[in-house]
């Protein structure tokens, strides 16, 4: 089996999101770390070279494919913020409705800004995510 290329480093947050060019999406960055660790419980941990993520599990497919992932985490990518809270979003199609400017797909939520989104809609977010995981791959 291959070896998963996006786990947990020793890389700085901290210096990764430093290194943020535009100000404004710095400033949502730490603003998300935030929010995160105060949901999760976690504090954030890079995750390869562009990921900051919260938390962990260790999920198994049917096919035998396996690995470790962080609960919920995002990067900060040219275009927009990608937030990774959960493989897919069928039973958050009301929160969704409610949260604001966004585009999702299969596990990742995409914004272009904090301010597009209600904070608190968010936390249930991020909330349902870790619960639906550890569900999902109990320990």
């Amino acid at each position: 089996m291959a070896e998963q290329k996006t786990k947990p480093t020793e890389q700085s947050v901290d210096a990764f999101l430093g290194n943020v060019a535009d100000e404004k999406v710095r400033a949502d960055c730490f603003e998300l770390v935030r929010i995160m660790e105060n949901v999760t419980g976690y504090k954030a941990k890079m995750w390869g070279p562009a990921i900051v993520g919260f938390g962990q599990y260790h999920y198994k497919y049917d096919s035998g494919h396996e690995g470790d992932a962080c609960l919920v985490g995002f990067s900060p990518r040219k275009q927009q913020l990608s937030l990774y809270v959960m493989p897919g979003f069928a039973d958050n199609s009301t929160l969704l409705d409610k949260l604001g400017k966004h585009k999702a797909a299969k596990g990742c939520l995409y914004i272009k800004k904090l301010s597009d989104v209600d904070q608190s809609v968010l936390e249930q977010l991020i909330s349902q995510s870790v619960d639906y995981l550890r569900n999902k791959y109990p320990e």
